[in-house]
Formats: structure tokens, sequence, C-alpha cells
């Protein structure tokens, strides 16, 4: 019976300890403000001598907007019921999916296309090509990069896409470590999905002319020649669009110019990160160092 007051007093002597106050963590952390200081700076000094160091990254920017598909639109709203005849017979009368354009410029085969045409692979991965022999650096040839690999670093690291749905805007961003590289990859990206999407659209457009053409010339219907010299007025004009127009799925709004200021790494931000991951952890440092002496104490002994 008369353990049980010792027990309660003990039991509140480790509560008491356990529980820290604001004064009590401020001499806490006033008593190790030495360490502190000396954890933030450390930290700091790290975090600019990472910025200054890091590879500096450039980012182009290319703003642009889907061409317009109005002559083809009109027409297909023209036809009619004989709309649907025609897509039977492979031929497209309406302009297209706006969005068409975007995919190709996002596929894998476009940019396989575009890297492998400009030989980008030992571009991409510089780090792991030696230059002067012309050859890479590893000699397993199962460690070395192939295009797989450069469509998926380009993908998640070159190459972004921004697309506004209220505005019709796409921003086609293209970071480098080489600033007048970025603006000429972000240039040629456009103009080359300009001349994928019109070779194509001639492809078809000549096929169709071709078609029509012989349908035109075996049809004794008079009903049915008229509507098939309108479906080939439109192919025709398709034709003429697809040689005489320049930005045929992209118009541009604001080509990429060569960066002046870099994009990556954000000094500022990193210096700021790194002085309060400094400051964070000697603060839990002391606070921890405080918790582990205080447990100490309370489990010595004491002779009474």
């Amino acid at each position: 019976m008369q353990n049980i007051p010792i027990n309660s007093e003990s039991n509140s002597n480790v509560d008491a300890a356990d529980s820290l106050s604001v004064e009590d963590l401020w001499g806490i952390c006033w008593r190790g403000r030495w360490i502190v200081i000396g954890a933030t700076l450390l930290f700091a000094l790290s975090a600019v001598a990472y910025a200054l160091l890091a590879t500096k990254w450039y980012r182009a920017d290319v703003v642009m907007t889907i061409s317009s598909t109005k002559t083809a639109d009109s027409l297909a709203g023209q036809l009619g019921s004989l709309g649907g005849l025609a897509s039977l017979a492979g031929i497209s009368v309406g302009g297209g999916s706006t969005s068409e354009p975007i995919a190709v410029l996002r596929s894998r085969e476009f940019t396989r296309s575009f890297i492998e045409q400009r030989q980008l692979l030992p571009v991409l991965f510089s780090s792991e090509w030696d230059s002067r022999g012309g050859r890479w650096v590893a000699a397993d040839p199962g460690e070395w990069p192939d295009i797989r690999d450069a469509v998926k670093f380009f993908d998640e690291d070159v190459r972004t896409i921004q697309e506004d749905k209220k505005t019709g805007l796409i921003t086609l961003s293209v970071q480098w470590t080489d600033a007048t590289v970025a603006a000429d990859w972000a240039n040629k990206m456009v103009d080359a999905v300009n001349d994928l999407m019109r070779r194509r659209a001639l492809q078809e457009a000549e096929f169709n002319v071709s078609f029509l053409q012989r349908e035109l010339a075996s049809s004794n219907v008079i009903a049915l020649q008229q509507s098939l010299g309108r479906l080939l007025d439109s192919e025709m004009q398709k034709l003429m669009l697809a040689r005489g127009k320049r930005d045929f799925a992209f118009r541009v709004i604001d080509r990429a110019e060569v960066p002046k200021w870099r994009f990556r790494p954000k000094r500022v931000q990193i210096v700021l990160l790194g002085a309060l991951l400094g400051f964070a952890l000697s603060i839990f440092s002391l606070l921890l160092r405080h918790g582990l002496v205080g447990r100490r104490r309370r489990q010595i002994p004491t002779n009474n």
C-alpha cells in the first residue's frame, strides 16, 4: 500500500519530463543555437555550390493554333447525306479532327522519326558517347542506349505540350542545355509536323481525285454526276490547299527564339530549400538529443 504513492509520483514525473512547453523548446534551441546556425549555413553553402555547378537548362516555346478547315467543313454540310456515301467509299469530306495534329506531335512514331532523321541519339546521351572515338563508352552493347531510350527521355525531359482549351492556343516547349539547340528543335518539330500532315493530305487527296474521276466517267446518272462533281471539287480544293499552305496543321503565332535566361536550376529556390532543410534537421537533432538525454536520466536509479 505504501508503494502506490511512490509509483504515482514517478509516473507524474515521467509525464512532466516528456511534455515540453514553448519555453522549453525555445531554451533547447537557444542552447544549441550554434549547431542550428552551423547546420543552416552548411546546407545553404552546399546548395549554393550545387546551384552554381549544376548544368544549365534553357526552354524555348512555340505558340501556335490549329489551322482552319472551314472550306472542307462547309462543303461537308452542303453535301448532306452524300457525305455518308463518300465516307463508305473511303473519302473524307470533313476537315478531320482538330486534335489529330496534337496527337501526331505527341506520338512516339513522330518522335522516333525526328530523332532518327537528325541523328540525335549521341546528343541526347552525350555523357555515354565518346565523340572522339565515335562510339559508346560502355563496352557491353547491351548497355548502349537505343531509340526507345531516346524517345522516352525526349518525352519526359525534353518536350512538353500544353493546350489551352479556352483560347485554343497550343504551346510546344523544348528544354535543353544549349539555348540555340532548344529553339531550333522547337521550330523544327512544328515544321516537321506540318510537312508530315501535308504529305498525308496530298496522298489522300490525290487518291480520292483519281477515284472520283473514274467514277464520274463511268456514271450516266445526272444527279450522281453532280454529286460526284461536288466531291471532286472538294478534293481538288484539299489538293491545292495541301500544296500551297505552309502552316498546314499548325498556324504558328510566335516562333521560338533563343532564350537568354536559363530555365533551371532555379538557384534562389535551391538555396532557400537547402537552408530550410539544414535548419529543420538541426532542430530535429537537438530535440532528439534532448529526448535521449532525458530518457537516460530517468533510467538511472537514485539512492534515497
